[in-house]
C-alpha cells in the first residue's frame, strides 16, 4: 500500500498519498482549484499555470498539477496574494478570447466562464486588436472547431496521443497565432472523437449533434448505463420536459466510474441516445388494429390457459427484475424460456479499448437467473411452440416466417414486423423509460433509477409480468 501522510490546505487537514499529485488531492476533496490543462485521465502538463498555490517554505506560487505531496505539506488556494496571481493569468487568457457567451454553445458549462465570474472582470486592462481564427470548423465525426476560443490546455491533442494513440489533432503555428487543428486534408476518424468535446474546457470543440439543441441550464440530468453494448459505461442522461411534449433525451455524457469505462464512452454508445425516440410503439396492437391494454392483458392470459407448448424468448437487454419475472411467468405457465439472440453480436464492433462484441446490456444476468440460451433447445422449444411470448427481443424481426401458425404476443418498446400479426403487441417502456439493475461483461452490477417524465407513458414491463403472473 502506498504511504499516507498528512497535509494542511486552507487550515484544513487532509490526508494523501506521499508522491500523488497536489492537485489530485484537492480534485477528490472537492477543494476548488481552477485548472484548465489537467486533467485527471490525461495526466499534468503544465501549460495553463491556472492551478497556482502557496506553499508555505517556497519562494513563488507552485502549479499543484506538478507538486508532489510530501508529509507536513502547508498549502493555500485562497488569499488575496495567489488569487490576484492567477487572476493575471486569466486576464492574459482574455486578451485574444472573443466576446461569443450569449451564442457560444458551451456557455453554463465552460470553466473559462466561471472563472471569469469569479475573479470579476468587469474592466478591460488590455486594449490591442485580437488575434482572429478559424470558426465553425468541421473536423468530422461530429465534432466542431472554433479556433478563436480555444485556450490551448492541449487536452484534445493528448487524447489522441496517450488514450486513443491515434495523433489525429496537432498544434499548429507559434505564439499567440497557436491553434488546433487536424493535419491538412484529415478529418477525426477515432471511434472515440467526440469525448474531447467533453474534454474541452471551454467552447472551443462543440458536438454537431448537440448544438443548439437545448441549452444546458434548461436540461435535468440522471445517472445511468450506455445500452449499446455488454461493458455498460457509465453515462449522465440530459433529457427536458417541455410544456405539452413528451421529455425527451438530448445527449449522453460520460460518467466517471473507474472500474467500468473510466472517464470515457465511445461516439457509438453517445448517440444511442438516438434509439429511444426512434421508431417507438406508442399504440397497443392486437393483429395490427388498435386495442386496449385492458383488453390485450386478457388476451395474455387466456392465450397462456389455452396453450400447451409455450415458448417465452427473453432479450438480454432487459434489466434483472424483468428478466426475474419472465422467469417466474416460464415457471406459472408451465413455458420454456430461452434467451437466445445471437443478433446482438457483431465481431467487428469490438475493441482494444471499452467496445465488446456483445451490443446487449445484461447477457450476464441469463447465468444468475438461470435462463438458457443455447441454439438447440431454442429451436426445439420453437417448434413445439403453439404460443411464442416475445419480451425485447428482436430476433424474429427478420424471420417472421418462422411464427407462421403460432399465436404470438409482443411486448416491446419499438416498431416490429411482427407487431403487424401479433395476437398482441403491448408497447413497453424503453430502456432509459424503466429502473432496474444490469451486470456487465466484467460480472460488475449496476443500477439505474429513470428519471424520464412521458405523459404518454408506456407499459412498466416488470409490473406488467407481476401482474399477470399473480393472476395465473
Amino acid at each position: 500500500m502506498s504511504e499516507m501522510v498528512k497535509i494542511s490546505v486552507n487550515d484544513t487537514e487532509l490526508e494523501a498519498e506521499k508522491g500523488s499529485l497536489l492537485i489530485d488531492a484537492l480534485i477528490n476533496e472537492n477543494i476548488h482549484i481552477p485548472h484548465f490543462c489537467y486533467h485527471q485521465a490525461l495526466g499534468k502538463d503544465g501549460n495553463c499555470r491556472m492551478c497556482m498555490v502557496e506553499i508555505e517554505g517556497q519562494k513563488r506560487p507552485q502549479i499543484a498539477c506538478d507538486t508532489p505531496i510530501k508529509d507536513g505539506m502547508i498549502v493555500r488556494t485562497k488569499g488575496e496574494k495567489i488569487e490576484k496571481v492567477r487572476k493575471e493569468i486569466l486576464e492574459l487568457q482574455l486578451v485574444n478570447h472573443p466576446l461569443d457567451c450569449p451564442t457560444c454553445d458551451q456557455a453554463g458549462e465552460c470553466k473559462l466562464q466561471d472563472y471569469y465570474m469569479d475573479s470579476g472582470f468587469y474592466v478591460n486592462r488590455v486594449n490591442v486588436q485580437k488575434n482572429h481564427a478559424l470558426k465553425r470548423v468541421d473536423l468530422g465525426r461530429n465534432v466542431m472547431l472554433d479556433q478563436e476560443r480555444c485556450v490551448l490546455c492541449t487536452r484534445c491533442v493528448r487524447f489522441f496521443k496517450n488514450v486513443t494513440q491515434t495523433n489525429e489533432l496537432g498544434v499548429h503555428a507559434r505564439a499567440d497565432h497557436s491553434v488546433i487543428g487536424t493535419f491538412p486534408g484529415m478529418e477525426l476518424q477515432s471511434e472515440y472523437a467526440m469525448n474531447i468535446v467533453d474534454l474541452c474546457p471551454v467552447g472551443a470543440l462543440t458536438s454537431k449533434d448537440f448544438r443548439f439543441k437545448q441549452r444546458v441550464w434548461f436540461m435535468e440530468s440522471f445517472e445511468a448505463i450506455c445500452n449499446g453494448c455488454s461493458k455498460g459505461c457509465n453515462v449522465h442522461v440530459d433529457h427536458r420536459k417541455e410544456k405539452y411534449e413528451d421529455d425527451t433525451v438530448f445527449r449522453f455524457r460520460p460518467r466517471i466510474n473507474k472500474n467500468v469505462n473510466g472517464h470515457f464512452i465511445c461516439d457509438y454508445g453517445r448517440l444511442s441516445y438516438k434509439n429511444e425516440a426512434e421508431n417507438r410503439l406508442l399504440t397497443p396492437l392486437a393483429k395490427g388494429s388498435e386495442e386496449s391494454i385492458n383488453n390485450l392483458k386478457a388476451t395474455f392470459i387466456k392465450s397462456i390457459k389455452d396453450s400447451k407448448n409455450i415458448l417465452v424468448l427473453v432479450s438480454p437487454t432487459l434489466s434483472c427484475e424483468e428478466l426475474t419475472s419472465a422467469q417466474q411467468l416460464a415457471v406459472k405457465s408451465k413455458a420454456i424460456i430461452s434467451g437466445y439472440a445471437p443478433q446482438y453480436f457483431d465481431e467487428a464492433f469490438k475493441d482494444d479499448m471499452l467496445r465488446t462484441n456483445d451490443k446487449s446490456a445484461n447477457r450476464a444476468a441469463f447465468v444468475e437467473i438461470n435462463i438458457n440460451e443455447d441454439e438447440n433447445a431454442f429451436n426445439e422449444s420453437l417448434k413445439k411452440a403453439s404460443l411464442v411470448i416475445i419480451l425485447e427481443n428482436s430476433y424474429f424481426d427478420d424471420k417472421t416466417d418462422l411464427l407462421k401458425g403460432k399465436k404470438v404476443i409482443n411486448c416491446t418498446s419499438h416498431q416490429s414486423p411482427v407487431n403487424e400479426f401479433a395476437n398482441a403487441a403491448i408497447p413497453v417502456a424503453s430502456f432509459l423509460e424503466k429502473s432496474g439493475t444490469y451486470i456487465n461483461c466484467d460480472g460488475i452490477k449496476q443500477e439505474v433509477v429513470s428519471k424520464i417524465n412521458k405523459d404518454k407513458p408506456s407499459v412498466d414491463l416488470k409490473a406488467f409480468l407481476d401482474a399477470i403472473n399473480s393472476m395465473l
